[in-house]
């Protein structure tokens, strides 16, 4: 069923002007719909907790229990995160520490828009990834 199990990670692109892009997408592990994401130029606790509350008011109204996995990483561990899942009922799983495998459905969707767009092509700056992603987005971001 859908909007029980997602997933999220954060990924990082190097950008032209020397500056970096963080990706933050949430994922509907059951049929890869990617319900939010962030865009920033820093890891801050708002790339992770904006697309959370974004993609919790999508299923908030879901029968079924919902489970949100990421990896270990500080921003899921942080209060804030824990706090906002178990106000929405939302139960929280995380990879064991090195077991990349648990949170395979996102690095497996991290490496699409690598390899088309990123990947052997000249860096370009922030802002025109940020357009590129967003661009693409549009096909694959079914709540804009």
């Amino acid at each position: 069923m859908c909007h029980q199990k997602l997933t999220t990670d954060i990924t990082e692109f190097k950008c032209s002007d020397g500056v970096k892009l963080y990706l933050n997408p949430i994922m509907d592990m059951f049929n890869g719909e990617i319900l939010s994401y962030g865009i920033s130029m820093r890891q801050t606790l708002e790339l992770a907790l904006k697309p959370l509350e974004e993609a919790l008011e999508i299923v908030k109204d879901s029968r079924f229990r919902t489970t949100v996995h990421s990896d270990q990483g500080w921003h899921y561990q942080h209060n804030k995160w824990v706090k906002t899942l178990k106000e929405n009922n939302v139960f929280q799983s995380m990879s064991r520490k090195g077991n990349c495998l648990d949170n395979s459905p996102m690095e497996y969707f991290f490496g699409l828009p690598k390899q088309e767009m990123y990947y052997g092509e000249a860096l370009c700056s922030f802002e025109e990834l940020k357009k590129k992603l967003k661009n693409i987005s549009i096909i694959i971001i079914t709540s804009e």
